[in-house]
């Protein structure tokens, strides 16, 4: 079993990282795919989205050596779907790692243990480019960045790509932006299709044709502790995620 790892990464809040995480990551496991979430920010919202316990060992113990990483995977009620939770111990991490000898490299050494179990990994990265998203991208194969369809979204967005081309080159040569995925798309503002139009005359080949639209139900799901395909299959963000997951399988397929 050949796994993918994919992290969530975006060092703005409130872009839809988390929400993309938990629902791609429930369809590809609707798909019958196999899918760890493993939760890397000290707010733990990945971890409540799908019911995970944070107050038992997680991600913060399997980085630290704490915890064997095949211990900390957590069930949830969706079948084929299991999380990595965090909790509060996260936030101190960054610091804890400053002074370590190759700091880069904690979290690729604690999951390596659970890469034959899986088909997909995915990661919700927290808002910043500090410590614990560079051991994230050094991991990872495969980037997803979740944008709003706003301008300030356009400015940040080149700051992650350059820090993700120096990644690439120094520390992960197999880092790869799989996409960039618009979230929270109301069809009928000018602004959100300016931004599109703009990002994707830029990088075209890499913007996701899914738009994972502005959605009641996908706000509600995460306080049932349920993603959005099983809280409500058939509202328009069910199927906008459901469509990302073919769409990613898709363009990981052409990868391999």
């Amino acid at each position: 079993m050949s796994v993918k790892k994919i992290i969530f990464l975006n060092q703005k809040g409130g872009v839809g990282k988390t929400t993309t995480a938990v629902n791609l990551g429930s369809s590809l496991a609707q798909m019958g795919n196999k899918v760890l979430l493993v939760d890397l920010d000290a707010q733990g919202n990945l971890t409540s989205a799908v019911s995970g316990d944070n107050r038992i060992n997680g991600t913060y113990e399997v980085i630290v050596g704490q915890c064997p990483a095949t211990e900390a995977c957590q069930k949830t009620s969706i079948q084929n779907l299991y999380v990595m939770g965090a909790n509060i111990n996260m936030a101190g991490l960054n610091i804890e790692l400053v002074d370590q000898e190759m700091r880069e490299s904690f979290l690729k050494k604690a999951l390596a243990p659970l890469e034959d179990q899986w088909d997909y990994i995915l990661a919700d990265c927290p808002p910043s480019l500090g410590l614990v998203t560079m051991n994230a991208m050094c991991w990872a194969q495969y980037v997803i960045i979740p944008m709003q369809c706003e301008y300030f979204a356009m400015e940040g967005l080149n700051l992650l790509m350059r820090t993700i081309s120096n990644i690439k080159k120094s520390l992960n040569p197999s880092l790869q932006v799989l996409g960039i995925l618009f979230t929270m798309y109301v069809k009928r503002t000018k602004l959100a299709n300016d931004v599109v139009e703009d990002i994707s005359s830029y990088f075209s080949s890499l913007v996701f044709s899914t738009l994972i639209p502005r959605n009641v139900r996908i706000a509600e799901a995460p306080s049932h502790g349920l993603p959005i395909n099983v809280y409500d299959m058939q509202c328009s963000g069910a199927k906008a995620y459901q469509k990302l997951a073919q769409e990613v399988v898709k363009r990981v397929a052409k990868f391999e």
